[in-house]
């Protein structure tokens, strides 16, 4: 019987040498496959990168503005955040593995150029000492030549601070009467909030959804423990002495002659158990028609959906309501009102949303591949669709341009598209049996044919009624974190800070700045020249005291201490 032969020799140093190779080559076998795992994640995090681009682009170009395209760019928007920091997690192991390794190079992935950090930010100078003589030789006889730079973004964390204002008191020697300058305005009487607070709290709890518990939670945690009632109170006295604005606001709104109105549910809390309450919004907009006024959303509140609500909030105005066929509307569009007539303004986005509902290509694809049963995807809908789609195409080329330009196209190129859609919707009704999905959608253009015309008499009429359907974006994004509005009278309070906070927004303006400002201002402002505290007219309290403030004299005044 033949002996087995050992490929390993019995050497000790060949051996060694044997082991040092073999963990080489491991080394080597794990770079290699860090920098694959490391490339991967950085080719998977380019890919979501652009079909994030892809989808925002389709977004902005189609106008899809159903809060279901919007959860699906959110969700892309989690994805690449995860892949980014998978990518980033694999390059430094990519570049460990590789710096045990001679032989394998480290992946480096591509990263997009970073901007430098804005100019505003306060520099902090933190000199490194340079050593006092040469380090190759000795010598003391060193020359600079320059420095490099490195910039590192950091924060401070949020500082408190109680600010003590003192009053003296003084007597007069002759009549005996005493002196004290007045204390300082707080919006509760005998109140503790400055207003950078009061402003923080009203923003974070309807600018940035963020209930006052949660929000006492935090300021517990940064040792300040405020109880949620005593926040509650700073937020209902800011209300009211914000009132005034949203007075200003909602005549504003209500003096154009075309508005945007549309209302979202709102939880609101009842006797042991939860009404759905409405908010509504008519948002004053003249920018798709270059018009000078500055843009501006009025919220309302109310425990149902009746149409007495937008009638009443409607009551002295006449003008076009861009809307969606909601029945409440009706009593306006009625002929022989007092107050004046009120034109009504169809929405094709409303109008294509039906059609898109009945033509879902990508979802019905999605659902095949799962398994699920798909809804049937109809060739009229997509017709539909693409009749729809070259109207808007007309719209994307004429928006900001003054309303003559804007009718003498839709005249031009719209009126014939117009007109060969109705004679197609009619004869797909008369095709089509009446309780159809489709004929319903049909029919919803037809029976309101003369307001989704009226575009072409006006070019001051938008296409679609988005811009109120973005201004309520903010409640369907708060509900998940806020749940449901304590009260009738917590509702109405929301209104009037969603009011100031979209309407701020809308001018691109900070509004936490500028609600600290106002807030700050409001006490002392006079009553006559309060539009100066709108947001298109506001001017920042510092900016202002620089421009005309006049110079302090100093008292002479010597005060006897006897």
């Amino acid at each position: 019987m033949e002996a087995v032969i050992s490929p390993l020799p019995d050497d000790v140093e060949a051996l060694k040498a044997l082991l040092v190779s073999a963990l080489q080559k491991a080394d080597e076998a794990e770079a290699r496959l860090a920098n694959a795992h490391a490339r991967e994640s950085a080719i998977e995090a380019v890919i979501a990168h652009l079909k994030l681009q892809i989808a925002k682009l389709r977004r902005e170009q189609y106008g899809a503005s159903a809060e279901r395209s919007r959860r699906l760019l959110d969700q892309m928007e989690l994805q690449l955040e995860d892949l980014e920091a998978d990518a980033a997690e694999d390059d430094l192991v990519a570049g460990e593995a590789a710096a045990r390794s001679t032989a394998v190079t480290a992946f480096e992935r591509k990263r997009p150029a970073r901007k430098p950090f804005p100019e505003h930010l306060p520099r902090e100078r933190v000199v490194v000492p340079a050593p006092c003589s040469c380090p190759a030789c000795g010598s003391a006889r060193l020359s600079k030549l320059g420095e490099d730079i490195t910039e590192t973004l950091e924060v401070i964390p949020r500082s408190w601070k109680v600010i003590q204002t003192v009053r003296e008191k003084f007597s007069c020697r002759d009549c005996e009467k005493i002196t004290q300058p007045p204390a300082p305005f707080h919006v509760v009487p005998r109140g503790w909030a400055g207003p950078s607070f009061l402003a923080m709290l009203l923003f974070e709890k309807y600018g940035q959804h963020q209930p006052l518990n949660r929000q006492a939670e935090r300021f517990a945690r940064e040792g300040v423990p405020l109880s949620v009632s005593t926040l509650a109170d700073q937020v209902g006295a800011a209300a009211h002495a914000l009132m005034p604005l949203y007075k200003l606001i909602e005549a504003h709104v209500l003096a154009a002659t075309r508005i945007h109105g549309d209302d979202t549910t709102v939880p609101v809390m009842a006797k042991g158990k939860t009404d759905t309450a409405r908010l509504w919004v008519y948002v004053r907009d003249d920018r798709p028609f270059a018009g000078a006024d500055p843009p501006a959303a009025l919220f309302h509140y109310s425990r149902d959906r009746r149409g007495e609500h937008p009638q009443a909030h409607l009551a002295a105005w006449s003008g076009i309501l861009q809307a969606d066929a909601y029945g409440g509307y009706d009593e306006l569009y009625r002929e022989g009102r007092d107050r004046g007539p009120v034109l009504e303004a169809g929405c094709f986005a409303h109008a294509r949303r039906k059609y898109f509902e009945l033509a879902d290509v990508a979802n019905a694809a999605r659902r095949k591949s799962r398994g699920q049963r798909s809804n049937m995807i109809y060739p009229i809908a997509l017709e539909a669709v693409q009749r729809l789609d070259a109207l808007f195409d007309i719209e994307r080329g004429i928006s900001g341009k003054a309303p003559v330009e804007r009718l003498t196209v839709r005249r031009e190129l719209s009126a014939p598209l117009m007109a060969e859609l109705h004679i197609w919707l009619t004869d797909q009704v008369s095709r089509l049996s009446r309780s159809h999905d489709l004929t319903k959608a049909c029919l919803y253009m037809l029976k309101r044919w003369d307001a989704f015309t009226r575009f072409l008499d006006d070019g001051r009429i938008c296409l679609t009624n988005n811009a109120a359907e973005r201004a309520l974006r903010c409640i369907p994004l708060g509900r998940k974190a806020w749940l449901f509005c304590g009260s009738d009278r917590g509702g109405q309070r929301a209104a009037i800070i969603y009011t100031l906070i979209q309407t701020a927004k809308l001018n691109n303006i900070d509004p936490q700045a500028w609600l600290a400002d106002v807030l700050a201002r409001i006490a002392d402002h006079p009553a006559t020249r309060l539009d100066e505290l709108l947001p298109w007219n506001w001017a920042p309290s510092s900016l202002k005291a620089g421009a005309d403030t006049p110079t302090q004299v100093p008292c002479n005044t010597v005060h006897n201490q006897n």
